[in-house]
């Protein structure tokens, strides 16, 4: 394995790692409320921002990885667009990287 993919797999294993442990951290403290969860997204101009930036983010990623696995028929790929809406873009687009980059058979 080359050292860009070990480092596009790294980052997709921190991407998911490390925003998950803010979701559970906040989880524990104020219980399974998804509600809240989006209102404290959107708690000033900045998160809000910041929120849309990154669903804009994963729908162009999905909007990719369908694209590219139509033509490529790498159906492996397609675990990046749950990972992308589960975890997070941080984790979705290295973890499709990686994906993408192994060799052709």
């Amino acid at each position: 394995m080359s050292i860009l993919r070990m480092t596009y797999l790294a980052l997709a294993v921190w991407g998911a790692v490390h925003p998950m442990y803010y979701f559970v951290s906040w989880f524990l403290a104020n219980g399974l409320d998804l509600g809240g969860m989006v209102d404290a997204w959107h708690v000033n101009a900045a998160t809000s921002g910041l929120v849309w930036d990154l669903t804009i983010a994963a729908i162009a990623l999905t909007l990719w990885v369908l694209a590219e696995v139509s033509v490529r028929r790498n159906w492996r790929a397609l675990i990046a667009i749950p990972a992308t809406f589960a975890i997070g873009v941080s984790c979705g687009l290295p973890l499709y990287l990686f994906l993408r980059s192994a060799p052709v058979k």
